[in-house]
């Protein structure tokens, strides 16, 4: 069971949802090619313009790889074009899986 993991709270501005969207699904590509990366999640909540990230690791190192990894590179320099607030990231422990 992976143990660590981390979520990503993002607010899209209106009018930047299918951007953000889009954003999320070019994520998913490229978390295929992270090692440390045990799953990754992009989605859409059921609240208007509000998606997040959720994946897992097995270790910090992969967790910390993941956070100054492409992806988050490419989350902050897009920030600003597409969020209406700052993304928020929790880093989680997991405790019991099914």
């Amino acid at each position: 069971m992976a143990k660590y993991a981390l979520y990503a709270e993002l607010k899209a501005k209106p009018g930047k949802e299918a951007e953000v969207e889009a954003f999320l699904k070019q994520g998913g590509a490229m978390a295929q090619s992270e090692t440390g990366t045990v799953d990754w999640y992009g989605f859409k909540e059921d609240k208007p313009g509000v998606f997040g990230i959720f994946d897992t690791f097995d270790d910090e190192a992969g967790r910390e790889a993941h956070l100054n990894g492409e992806i988050a590179k490419a989350l902050m320099a897009n920030a600003d074009e597409y969020f209406a607030e700052k993304p928020i990231i929790h880093k989680i422990t997991l405790i019991a899986e099914k």
